[in-house]
């Protein structure tokens, strides 16, 4: 029986392989754009450094509210404009380039305060639930730091959008 489990499992693997397709291969391919590994490095820092920024609802209060300050969202323009943390400015997260993130944060050290869907509930248009490891902050705190972001914040805890003190506006908004 043993035997037989093994050569299974033996015939799964060799047929996976198969179904791949010939463009799996063994070989490195160079592309000189792109560096998984100072990535990775990059991500398990910026990850370190996330859990001493992750902040309470009050806390976010007081540091949206002090001047110089950006509240960024980084969801597609659709969902921000059905309902968005009041004043937050939009720039999706697949729309990060370094000009683009220049274009609304003034400077390297501007404090930045992020939230995504996985922050809020009651809105399941608006902040339609990502799976928990595909969060979005979870992409977007890393990449701020790695664009040179120093001073980045997360609202950490998932806010009722009707109980919350954290203000909205979009069309969404409407039905409160």
């Amino acid at each position: 029986m043993k035997k037989l489990a093994a050569i299974a499992i033996a015939c799964a693997a060799a047929l996976f392989a198969n179904a791949a397709g010939p463009s799996v291969t063994q070989q490195k391919i160079a592309n000189s754009k792109i560096d998984p590994e100072a990535h990775r490095v990059a991500v398990l820092a910026a990850l370190q450094l996330r859990e001493k920024r992750r902040v309470t609802e009050q806390q976010f209060i007081v540091l949206a509210a002090q001047p110089g300050t950006v509240v960024l969202d980084a969801r597609s323009e659709s969902m921000f404009k059905l309902r968005h943390i009041k004043g937050a400015v939009n720039l999706p997260f697949t729309e990060f380039t370094e000009a683009n993130l220049a274009r609304v944060i003034p400077t390297p050290d501007t404090r930045v305060l992020i939230y995504c869907n996985n922050n809020f509930e009651g809105d399941q248009i608006a902040f339609a639930d990502k799976r928990r490891p595909a969060a979005l902050n979870l992409s977007t705190f890393p990449n701020l730091v790695i664009y040179g972001y120093n001073n980045v914040y997360e609202l950490g805890p998932v806010l009722e959008v009707r109980e919350t003190r954290i203000p909205f506006e979009g069309t969404s908004t409407a039905q409160r």
